[in-house]
């Protein structure tokens, strides 16, 4: 199979192409040039790979939750071309292709509540084989992991759902929704069990002071504060909702915004700050 994946739902700029299981990805974080570099870059990868547009079978696209500007442009961008091609789209969340980067999440070090919540890059050259195997980059099997996925979703709020991994029909793990996808204060954000060992991914986690780290510290093993969603992870989530016959027509592509308003006006901007006060 062969599928183009964008990910432009936050400041990373991200695009990708899945081949037969191979993943050749492009990402950058590149605030307000994402209009700028999303098609540039699918053509180069395109033509790193010796394929024509023709050639694909799907366009996948993180659908959000993420800023309204960049979950609105990657939704056009897979449409267009969707329909272009005459070709089926898959939507995939974007909060579901953040959590992936829970796979190679370093261990926790030594040395206190600073060194455990340090956040860290994964390793793309680590990803195959620990999707294929199950494991963590700290060392634990990851099928049963419980993770938080959090973007900051600015004014004092976070995007966040939790998620479970599991086995997919071919193996390779991905995460399965635990809660429903909301936008909310960090201090209001919880979990939807008991317990801790969880794991958290994403800005959410360093929006507003550190206040989702705060309120949840006691249960998260580890978390990586500075993850963002890639589009190898859209591809990757893509790949297994086509297996499952999830594909949809293009036309049909929906955007999750969660947020009605995409800013406040000044009297509520101080409203919100006295309420917070």
């Amino acid at each position: 199979m062969k599928l183009l994946a964008f990910e432009l739902s936050t400041e990373a700029c991200s695009v990708a192409l899945w081949v037969d299981g191979d993943v050749r990805e492009r990402h950058e974080i590149a605030p307000r040039r994402h209009a700028e570099l999303a098609l540039p870059w699918a053509d180069a990868l395109l033509a790193e790979a010796g394929l024509a547009k023709s050639q694909l079978d799907a366009i996948a696209v993180g659908r959000g939750p993420g800023a309204f500007t960049g979950v609105r442009l990657g939704i056009s961008i897979a449409q267009g071309i969707a329909l272009a091609l005459d070709r089926p789209a898959l939507p995939v969340s974007t909060l579901a292709a953040l959590t992936m980067r829970a796979i190679t999440l370093p261990p926790p070090l030594a040395g206190g509540e600073e060194a455990r919540l340090r956040g860290t890059a994964s390793r793309a050259d680590e990803r195959t084989s620990a999707l294929r195997e199950g494991r963590a980059g700290w060392g634990g099997g990851m099928k049963g992991q419980r993770v938080l996925a959090a973007i900051d979703a600015r004014m004092q709020e976070v995007y966040a759902a939790s998620y479970v991994f599991e086995a997919a029909d071919d193996g390779v793990l991905v995460p399965r929704a635990l809660d429903a996808e909301r936008v909310q204060p960090p201090d209001a954000v919880t979990l939807p069990d008991d317990g801790d060992g969880w794991l958290g991914v994403g800005t959410g986690f360093a929006a507003q002071g550190g206040a989702l780290c705060e309120r949840l510290g006691a249960d998260l093993r580890a978390v990586d504060a500075e993850a963002l969603p890639q589009a190898g992870d859209v591809a990757r989530l893509a790949h297994v909702a086509w297996l499952r016959g999830e594909a949809i027509a293009p036309d049909l592509l929906e955007p999750a915004y969660l947020r009605n308003n995409v800013a406040l006006t000044i009297a509520e901007q101080q409203a919100l700050r006295a309420s917070r006060a």
